[in-house]
């Protein structure tokens, strides 16, 4: 398997560059700062700067959602791309086009206006229109870099919503000579969002029928996959992390498209994810009581202790407290903490600080603890950036306990901010994470890998246990604080990924 990581590895490709700048044209439905639901937009924002940085010259394209405002942005209205056309199932949709820069950069970001799909307060709907939207975003991605005669090298699709971005390449604007030498990329963010409609949408694409049978390169269980289409027609596949490039060839996590990506499996490559590193910095961090590095450890505390008075529950520095920041959806494998908190907190002196939202039940549980050990728990339900970063800071240990984790951010945050993670082997999780007693007391936190509450359980009290030995916990506190997690080891990555793609394409 092809993945990208820090070993040597049969397949990774040892190639020279090709002559820099190349150009890579990003489609994708989020990007930090504009527009975000999850790790996808932090990827849209950061990786093409970090390609820039390299040499590249990258241009993004996103919806202009009704939520993203023009003027906080700086935006202007590029009026040599105003009403362009497109067909979408026989209708005719018309689009303008808004030009922005990422923030701290020269990176080009287009954002295609069209009211009637993306004036809905919202980035995802249930609409009956919800292919359309993505459909057009598509599009209009081709129609502007053909107004600018704008060959990319690479074409880099992100998610379902991108997903027919490398067959339009091929079927629809293969034509077109201007894109003859590019290559395409499809990286999976999450595998369990594939963009499954009816096969109807198929006349709304634009895709004749012969792409469409049983076991075809568009059909998933009777329904038109735009994601399985992506991988089906790509040059090359991506995901975010290593380990969840081996998980999702397996029928445990490939969500029924593991068989296309085992028969793929030299093209399929995991890279993972960075974080911004200026954003999430203890050293310089604005949101924290007091800023740290990892030579003064010590003033780590005063966080702990603004933290605990921010939520009303009482400071002790000999208490250890355990954070959590977090959607609050099944994926995240709460259920394994419902049966063990009363447990753990009725024998263990311990805290825990809650910051999420999402379904009912992992709320009311929350929510429950809180008014049930109202000196040990705190539940803030909801989004408060400032706030998370202050868990980051103040939290002893972070717990995340993942069902499955394509690359996840928090871990990295928490490593960064010397908050001991305890997670479950998975996914970029186990790519980011070192168990201290797997690694000969050379860890960078706990990790286990049955999904059962006693196996959370006892690595929560293995990491409290540690916590009351002060110097083995500094040490381990350090090593997660000094590892690298910035995006450009990552864009290296990708780099060499997209130059082994054109070399494959062009022959």
């Amino acid at each position: 398997m092809g993945a990208f990581v820090s070993h040597p590895h049969p397949h990774t490709p040892k190639l020279p560059y090709l002559p820099i700048p190349m150009r890579i044209a990003f489609v994708t439905s989020e990007c930090v700062p504009y527009a975000k639901t999850g790790g996808l937009a932090d990827v849209s924002g950061a990786l093409p700067k970090a390609l820039e940085a390299l040499g590249c010259e990258v241009k993004v394209f996103v919806p202009l959602y009704n939520t993203i405002h023009t003027l906080k942005y700086d935006l202007s209205f590029a009026s040599e791309l105003q009403q362009i056309e497109v067909e979408i199932g026989g209708q005719r949709v018309v689009f303008n086009t808004w030009h922005g820069h990422l923030p701290d950069s020269t990176v080009d970001v287009y954002f295609i206006d069209c009211p009637q799909y993306y004036h809905r307060g919202k980035i995802y709907t249930n609409d009956r229109d919800e292919d359309e939207r993505f459909i057009l975003l598509q599009h209009a991605a081709f129609k502007v870099m053909q107004h600018f005669h704008w060959s990319p090298d690479v074409l880099h699709g992100h998610d379902w919503q991108a997903g027919l971005t490398p067959v339009y390449l091929r079927r629809t604007y293969g034509w077109d000579q201007l894109f003859q030498p590019t290559a395409s990329l499809m990286t999976i963010h999450n595998i369990g969002y594939q963009g499954r409609f009816h096969h109807s949408s198929l006349d709304a694409a634009g895709l004749g029928r012969d792409l469409f049978y049983l076991g075809g390169p568009l059909e998933l269980h009777g329904s038109f996959s735009f994601l399985k289409a992506g991988l089906a027609f790509a040059d090359g596949i991506s995901t975010v992390s290593p380990t969840y490039a081996e998980e999702i060839q397996t029928a445990a996590f490939g969500a029924d498209l593991e068989g296309l990506l085992q028969a793929r499996h030299h093209d399929l490559f995991g890279i993972l994810n960075g974080i911004d590193t200026d954003e999430w910095n203890p050293a310089t961090d604005p949101h924290l009581a007091q800023t740290y590095t990892a030579d003064t450890l010590a003033d780590k505390q005063a966080n702990k202790r603004a933290l605990l008075e921010e939520l009303h529950l009482p400071y002790d520095p000999h208490v250890p407290v355990l954070g959590i920041v977090s959607r609050l959806t099944a994926q995240k494998g709460f259920e394994l903490l419902q049966p063990i908190l009363s447990e753990l907190l009725h024998h263990r002196p311990m805290q825990l600080v809650v910051l999420g939202s999402g379904e009912d039940k992992y709320e009311d549980f929350f929510r429950w603890a809180a008014s049930t050990y109202p000196d040990r728990v705190s539940a803030y339900l909801g989004y408060n950036n400032a706030l998370a970063h202050r868990v980051e800071a103040g939290a002893d240990i972070f717990l995340m306990p993942s069902r499955y984790e394509p690359c996840g951010l928090n871990q990295m945050y928490s490593l960064r901010y010397g908050t001991v993670p305890v997670v479950r082997k998975t996914g970029g999780l186990a790519d980011t994470v070192q168990d201290y007693h797997e690694h000969n007391q050379q860890g960078n936190g706990f990790s286990f890998y049955d999904f059962t509450p006693y196996a959370l359980y006892t690595s929560i009290l293995r990491a409290v246990n540690l916590f009351h030995d002060a110097d083995a916990w500094q040490r381990v506190q350090r090593r997660g604080m000094e590892g690298d997690f910035s995006w450009q080891a990552s864009a290296e990555q990708y780099l060499q990924v997209y130059e082994h793609l054109v070399r494959k394409h062009r022959g």
